[in-house]
């Protein structure tokens, strides 16, 4: 099994970072949140504002918004 971020602009469509439409893969879930929880202002920056996590292709949970909440 791999796990990868999906990175998705606000109405769902993918945006492409680095030439990549999603993260590097990951071998557990846990790997893959706590990489999304250094990285997620970087992605911000790059135009993504929210992101789905896969599990071998099929979505697990999300859309999650990288937005901070005010």
């Amino acid at each position: 099994m791999s796990w990868t971020w999906r990175y998705e602009a606000e109405d769902g469509s993918v945006v492409a970072v680095d030439g990549a439409n999603g993260s590097e893969s990951f071998t557990s879930q846990g790997d893959a949140e706590t990489w999304i929880g250094e990285l997620w202002r970087d992605l911000l920056d790059k135009g993504v504002t929210q992101v789905s996590l896969m599990e071998s292709g099929t979505r697990v949970y999300g859309p999650m918004s990288l937005r901070p909440v005010t």
